[in-house]
């Protein structure tokens, strides 16, 4: 009795030890684990590549490597230690830029980037992705074969967060979601335990995993299928502000949205406004995934007075690759969404007034921050029409769940400036932009000019402050609420990292 005691009095000892050092426990638990530390050039470079400096302004007290599921689950192990209240983060390609979603201070910082892994079958396109990559690399590594996945529209975007938060594509309205191209997802679970999610095994988690986010674990990669593709056609066009350029445009991406039968093609329609007026404009990117479209296809945009065009018949890694020109670096960096329906009716007073009035609250929002040093403000106006809903739940439904009945609109907003002191009333300039824009949807649904639709956030594109499962259907979010309690009992991912949780 009394060596058992003794016995528990070291454990506890030991636990506490390792609780004070976690870096140096992974180091001796998974020697096969790099653990870098800073002034170490690795941990430089991992900790500082985000797309918000405000993100790589905070410091880990280690960067981990894993290599395979079982390196990530002797880390997970560890954490998960008792007394072990240390923060910790998973970090893919870098691109979220809610503080401490991706980033941590003072406490490890998981990297995938050697969970690096692109393997195609040549025979039936079905590929294995590690979440480590950025979607420029995996376009790169498809570049030849006849095959690409449904991915990133900007290259410099990380595999891992995009797909567990549904993922936006030019071929979305072929294909859905990305994620709606999963064939089974390979995790780790809070407890360390790896297992593979699929339609046959462990559905809820599978079908959780689609829009989910990071509460369930740790992705060590994804299975897809990929399709065809030869060269596509695709650029940006610079349209500068005259009087009616905001007019025109936003009539042609109503239009676009409602009315666009090829599935084939995809735009993202984005107005820019720096500080001063230096750039006050519209770039819009085009894509068409075939070597040229149909004639009059990108006809309502293009007759638009425009500057500069660089359309035009290229590879996907191409097209993938040159959109990286508009990753901007060494900014802070917000980002926000809203999800709008089309009115109902095409000729009604409210069509052709909702999104005039949408755009005039934005400017106006982001005119009041033009003297913030280095600011820079855009707005996405992202067609999701019906016909994406339709795929996704076709081809086996997500979390988000969005229905068939109308044509909707996702906004992307974002705001980037230089200095982190701004980084508060910029804050509230996001909150302003996105809540004014909700106020007047919620307006316009209450007195019958909009459809009283379902409208989730799309959480790769959302504010920290949004909620992104207060907006999901109730038993969606009671499922993966279900599914966290029973896959991590203790906490793990919900109270000692960043992310919406349900």
């Amino acid at each position: 009795m009394k060596l058992t005691a003794i016995s528990a009095c070291v454990a506890t000892l030991f636990a506490g030890v390792a609780t004070a050092n976690t870096c140096a426990v992974i180091e001796d638990v998974a020697p096969s684990v790099e653990v870098r530390y800073k002034l170490h050039p690795d941990y430089t470079s991992t900790s500082n590549d985000y797309w918000s400096t405000a993100c790589a302004k905070l410091d880990p007290s280690c960067v981990v490597y894993p290599e395979s599921p079982h390196d990530v689950a002797a880390i997970l192990k560890v954490l998960g230690r008792q007394n072990n209240t240390d923060r910790f983060a998973i970090k893919s390609g870098g691109h979220n830029p809610n503080v401490e979603w991706s980033s941590v201070d003072e406490g490890p910082l998981i990297s995938t980037e050697k969970l690096d892994q692109v393997i195609l079958d040549e025979e039936s396109g079905i590929v294995r992705i590690g979440p480590g990559l950025r979607w420029d690399a995996v376009a790169d590594a498809l570049d030849g074969s006849g095959w690409s996945v449904v991915g990133g529209r900007i290259g410099n975007v990380g595999v891992g967060g995009y797909m567990l938060g549904g993922g936006l594509s030019f071929m979305s309205q072929q294909y859905g979601w990305a994620a709606s191209s999963l064939i089974e997802v390979e995790l780790v679970t809070p407890n360390g335990t790896i297992v593979t999610a699929s339609a046959d095994e462990h559905p809820d988690l599978f079908r959780a995993l689609k829009g989910g986010g990071n509460n369930f674990g740790v992705v060590t990669s994804y299975t897809v299928q990929s399709y065809r593709q030869d060269d596509i056609y695709g650029g940006t066009v610079f349209f500068p502000r005259k009087s009616d350029t905001d007019e025109l445009m936003l009539q042609a991406i109503q239009d676009f949205t409602r009315y666009n039968k090829d599935d084939k093609a995809a735009i993202i329609p984005t107005a820019e406004y720096t500080g001063a007026g230096i750039l006050d404009g519209w770039i819009v990117f085009f894509f068409y995934n075939g070597a040229e479209p149909p004639e009059g296809t990108f006809t309502n945009f293009t007759a638009i007075p425009h500057l500069t065009d660089t359309r035009k018949t290229q590879s996907f890694a191409s097209l993938v690759n040159a959109n990286n020109f508009f990753v901007i670096r060494g900014s802070v960096y917000l980002i926000g969404t809203e999800t709008i329906p089309l009115p109902t009716d095409p000729e009604s007073d409210m069509a052709s007034e909702f999104l005039p009035q949408v755009h005039e609250h934005w400017r106006n929002v982001t005119l009041g921050e033009q003297l913030v040093s280095g600011v820079i403000g855009s707005i996405a106006y992202q067609p999701f029409p019906r016909r994406i809903a339709q795929l996704a739940r076709a081809m086996g439904g997500d979390l988000i769940d969005f229905d068939n009945d109308v044509d909707r609109i996702v906004i992307e907003l974002n705001y980037s400036f230089f200095l982190q002191l701004d980084y508060e009333r910029m804050s509230a300039a996001m909150e302003a932009a996105f809540g004014g824009i909700r106020e007047i949807v919620l307006a316009g649904q209450e007195e019958g000019a909009l459809p009283d639709a379902y409208l989730p956030l799309f959480s790769n594109d959302a504010f920290h402050t949004q909620d992104y499962y207060g907006r999901l259907r109730p038993e969606n979010a009671e499922l993966a609420k279900t599914l966290a309690d029973e896959l991590d009992p203790q906490g793990l991912f919900k109270e000692r990292t960043g992310g919406w949780k349900p």
